[in-house]
């Protein structure tokens, strides 16, 4: 599908992302020109650039607007690096001769691009699942969802093309998706719910209206049985993302893991106690901390401080939790590591 995007470059009313932020720092080998090529990450890209990866606006002189509304990259792209008033700017090369940086130019324009073919930031194979189909939902929108109460034939389980009962479903000619095997996200400093975090179990279709009403399994990726739930189908999530740094300081805490492996590294995912309701973003970009055990010290008896071991970036978000993908670690993540803006 081909899109048609129009960018305004408003460099004149440009403002920094974090005031007092220090200067961007170049890798000791920086390229001057790289030609993208498929495979390449946004993530991916920018570390070859800078030290910190999660600081790709600046280097690109984006604007807030421009972060979400960014301007597309695409394999065969010559990225080319330069300078602008002292500080160090990255452009697309145009073609022809003359070398310009689209990202300078006050002009507006309009381009046609196939974001089909764009790169992805981070890699989506990673967050695939979590983007389609993982849920978090409030305890009640799960208790008052309607319900698998039978299967026709009275199966223990059901697929593909197999029939079920559902309590309280109500409406025609909407598409369902079917859930199940809810686990509670609690703050770990409260103990207090959060949310239910929920698996995608299938989709359906409804036949009959009634009490029970009758549907069919559309879809199924795993076996299904009485007592899953129906939930709204979800629209289609944003694939693209362009990391940043959170425009002010948040703290948050890593969950468990829901499949209960505890070591956690780069290109997981994890879920964290931040979402809207402290402001947090897509492509918000969080620097992970672990604390040493109490029982550690350093010289004279003081608590060691926590050290910072990674980064992740946000790409899905509720209103108190969100997901995040793993982009570095230096070391092994667990649940109860902190994060908060780099």
């Amino acid at each position: 599908m081909r899109n048609f995007i129009i960018y305004l470059f408003l460099l004149s009313g440009m403002l920094p992302f974090s005031a007092g932020a220090e200067p961007l720092a170049l890798q000791d080998k920086a390229p001057a020109r790289y030609v993208v090529v498929p495979g390449d990450t946004l993530w991916g890209i920018s570390a070859r650039f800078l030290k910190d990866p999660w600081r790709w606006p600046e280097i690109w002189g984006m604007n807030k607007a421009q972060i979400r509304d960014p301007q597309w990259i695409y394999p065969g792209d010559v990225i080319v690096l330069g300078i602008e008033n002292g500080k160090p700017r990255l452009g697309i090369e145009s073609g022809g001769t003359e070398k310009k940086l689209e990202t300078v130019r006050l002009t507006p324009g309009i381009r046609i691009r196939d974001l089909g073919r764009a790169i992805p930031s981070i890699p989506l194979s990673a967050i695939g699942p979590f983007l389609s189909k993982m849920r978090i939902v409030d305890g009640k929108v799960w208790d008052d969802a309607p319900e698998i109460v039978a299967s026709e034939g009275n199966r223990e389980i059901m697929g593909t093309g197999n029939f079920g009962y559902v309590k309280g479903l109500q409406g025609d000619g909407i598409s369902w998706d079917i859930y199940g095997n809810p686990r509670e996200l609690k703050d770990p400093a409260s103990g207090k719910t959060l949310g239910l975090q929920v698996d995608y179990l299938g989709s359906a279709k409804l036949v009959r209206a009634g009490k029970p009403a009758k549907i069919e399994v559309v879809h199924s990726v795993v076996e299904i049985g009485t007592g899953a739930r129906l939930l709204p189908a979800m629209e289609p999530s944003v694939t693209h993302f362009v990391p940043h740094a959170p425009d002010g300081m948040v703290r948050g805490i890593i969950f468990p893991q829901s499949d209960g492996y505890a070591d956690i590294g780069q290109n997981d995912v994890v879920a964290i106690d931040l979402g809207k309701n402290e402001g947090l973003e897509l492509g918000d970009v969080l620097a992970v901390y672990h604390s040493e055990d109490k029982g550690m010290s350093g010289e004279e008896g003081q608590a060691l401080p926590p050290e910072r071991i990674g980064l992740v970036m946000v790409f899905r978000i509720y209103d108190k939790v969100s997901f995040a993908l793993v982009v570095s670690s230096e070391r092994t993540i667990h649940a109860g590591d902190t994060v908060r803006t780099p």
